[in-house]
């Protein structure tokens, strides 16, 4: 059975053939050439330079390499191959996709079989012989666009590794500490393919538990990402857009939002968002997909600082010492929400659904254990912070 591959196909043809043509290599280039800058419009321009030295070495090999396999078969690869995948990766450098090369090819296919078959006519070659050379020509032009698609494909996936690469590193200098300078900065991000922001807004992540690890992440491609190490988060300048949707987008991921902040400030925006995402590990802020550090200001401020915030509690809240924990529930309880109503007794056991007598008693025991602080602004202030504090770390 016949190869239905090129290099078969060329094999089976008669070897004075290809000699007898060899003549016609040099105005067949110039047809095929002509014919590709006409039909692809990226193609269109002076020959001067490394363009133009690719593009006709590459059409002069395509047809030397298929005259010399004729009636052979075997003739080495290695030049030709490296010339189309090349060309690959000449056109993924340039900018451009691989439709113009795949154009090209095929306008070059049809130019040879039009040369091929007015020569094949023109000595009176047998119409099954042009059938076999018509099926060399196309099958030559699917090979050496798998060439270039091949050539295409690793050029692409080795900018995309040093961009990668580059851009991992831009992300370690927003958040380094001691902060990055801003020319350092600015430098990575040119060197990243990054447009800087004036601010950004950093994104601490977590992988939640589940059967299987998270999925592959949908985030856009200006997003500066790490998810391999230690602590993983992600760096945008544009969070209204690419922080739409997010748990959608990081499925199996839990995501905290830190504030936006300057360039310069990025790792302040990671410190409250990771301070935001132990609290939640703690049980002291509740469990989301998402959640906003904007969102719980008060409880990072008043947290911000635990071991004051005790201390507070301890020397605000000390007439309690003594009480039992039922006992200083309830009077907590009751002096928090005066604090911050001043409401009558009615008003107050209406929040707490006792008896309006239940709170007189409670209100006259704070007094006795508060006596004027409960008169005193200042105090005020502290026992209701400390009050709130203690509420927060309870859930701990």
């Amino acid at each position: 059975m016949r190869s239905t591959g090129a290099n078969g196909l060329w094999a089976s043809l008669p070897r004075e053939l290809g000699e007898r043509f060899r003549p016609r290599v040099d105005p067949m280039a110039r047809a095929i050439l002509q014919e590709v800058q006409r039909a692809v419009p990226e193609y269109a321009q002076p020959l001067e330079g490394a363009f133009g030295q690719i593009i006709t070495q590459g059409i002069r090999q395509a047809i030397l390499h298929c005259l010399d396999s004729i009636g052979v078969g075997t003739v080495a690869l290695d030049t030709w191959t490296t010339v189309f995948r090349n060309l690959g990766k000449v056109e993924f450098n340039e900018g451009r996709s691989l439709d113009c090369l795949q154009t090209a090819y095929r306008v070059g296919g049809r130019v040879a079989w039009r040369h091929v078959s007015e020569f094949g006519q023109a000595i009176g070659t047998d119409a099954d012989t042009l059938c076999t050379a018509a099926e060399a020509i196309f099958a030559y032009v699917d090979e050496i666009s798998a060439l270039s698609i091949e050539g295409y494909t690793a050029a692409q996936a080795r900018a995309a590794g040093t961009r990668a690469r580059r851009r991992r590193r831009l992300l370690e200098l927003l958040l380094a500490d001691p902060p990055s300078s801003p020319q350092a900065i600015a430098a990575q991000a040119v060197n990243a393919q990054w447009a800087t922001p004036a601010e950004v807004t950093v994104v601490a992540l977590e992988r939640r538990p589940g059967p299987h690890g998270p999925a592959a992440p949908d985030l856009h491609d200006d997003v500066l990402v790490d998810l391999e190490g230690a602590e993983p988060c992600l760096v945008t300048g544009d969070p209204g857009t690419h922080l739409a949707d997010l748990a959608e987008r990081l499925p199996g991921w839990r995501a905290v939002i830190g504030p936006a902040v300057r360039l310069t400030d990025a790792p302040r925006s990671l410190l409250w968002a990771r301070r935001t995402s132990r609290l939640i590990q703690r049980g002291v802020l509740p469990d989301a997909p998402v959640t906003r550090c904007s969102d719980h200001l008060s409880t990072l401020w008043l947290l911000a600082d635990e071991f004051l915030v005790r201390e507070l509690c301890a020397r605000s809240l000390a007439p309690f010492e003594g009480l039992t924990p039922k006992q200083r529930a309830r009077l907590g309880e009751t002096l928090l929400i005066w604090l911050q109503s001043r409401g009558s007794a009615p008003e107050i056991a209406k929040k707490l659904k006792v008896h309006p007598q239940t709170v007189r008693y409670r209100m006259h025991q704070l007094i006795d254990l508060f006596g004027d602080r409960l008169n005193n602004a200042d105090d005020r202030l502290d026992m209701e912070v400390a009050l709130r504090a203690e509420a927060l770390l309870a859930t701990d």
